[in-house]
């Protein structure tokens, strides 16, 4: 897709009315969308420009734009839980996502996070998903293809990431599972020396486990953190807080696969001390 064309048949356009409501729509030639504010013809956007304001029928105004990722996330089909948007960003963040990484996912869901994950690495990159349910991994193929096309370096393996990981001298590892200890052993041996584990937890008990498995183990460097997001009514002379905000959604836990630790090492640390004069 081209962002700078006008829209086009068969491209996936973002209505937005005058309350903020958001409608996800695919054009189609001789279509129509229908809202409690009336209709609106797909041929009224085919070949405009992105941004324009059309009338409904019964005069509302909506906005047409096309669908951000965090847009194409929130109205996308799903069967498993979504890591939300607020929650993706600091994920690429601590994982040190980079154009060209190798990333092995495990529990993809949806494919929310493997559409970020595969922006991040670029197509000099690859991202590897291990999914257990069939439906899963077929619903995040869809959506990947869906958004970003067809043509990305993503393949998602039906089997359990619990049991081993096949890849070797890969960059990342991100886990979305219940039980992320199992896997820090096959990490190991997957990950190259430097490589970053990343994870996400709904309970503070599961973190808690996950940080002792990383302690026993060559990762180290390990942080954890819960993102809270507030947003902000600013309106003239009117500026507060809202009375709602996306508060606890997970926990992220990052490591970094270092040397064997040395004797008189804190445990993870991975660097001998400094030697003095």
């Amino acid at each position: 897709m081209n962002p700078h064309r006008p829209f086009q048949p068969g491209e996936r356009v973002l209505l937005v009315d005058s309350k903020a409501r958001r409608y996800l729509i695919t054009l189609v030639e001789g279509a129509t969308f229908s809202t409690h504010a009336g209709v609106v013809p797909h041929d009224d956007l085919i070949g405009r420009d992105e941004g324009i304001l059309v009338r409904t029928s019964h005069g509302a105004r909506l906005r047409a734009v096309r669908p951000t990722l965090s847009d194409f996330i929130l109205k996308m089909p799903r069967g498993a839980q979504v890591v939300y948007p607020k929650d993706i960003g600091p994920i690429l963040v601590l994982g040190d996502i980079f154009p060209g990484a190798r990333v092995l996912e495990a529990g993809v869901g949806s494919g929310a996070l493997s559409m970020a994950l595969l922006r991040a690495v670029g197509p000099e990159g690859e991202v590897v998903g291990y999914e257990i349910r069939e439906d899963f991994a077929a619903k995040a193929a869809r959506n990947v293809d869906s958004f970003l096309g067809t043509d990305q370096p993503y393949r998602v393996e039906i089997r359990d990431v619990y049991e081993g990981i096949d890849e070797t001298a890969i960059d990342r590892v991100v886990l979305d599972l219940p039980e992320p200890w199992r896997v820090v052993k096959h990490a190991i041996g997957a990950l190259r020396p430097g490589g970053i584990l990343v994870s996400y937890l709904p309970t503070i008990g599961q973190v808690a486990r996950l940080r002792e498995e990383l302690d026993g183990s060559p990762f180290g460097l390990a942080q954890t953190l819960e993102v809270l997001q507030r947003s902000w009514h600013v309106e003239g002379q009117s500026v507060r807080p809202d009375h709602r905000m996306v508060a606890h959604t997970g926990f992220l836990t990052a490591a970094r696969l270092l040397e064997p630790d040395l004797p008189g090492v804190p445990p993870g640390f991975g660097v001998a001390p400094e030697r003095q004069p």
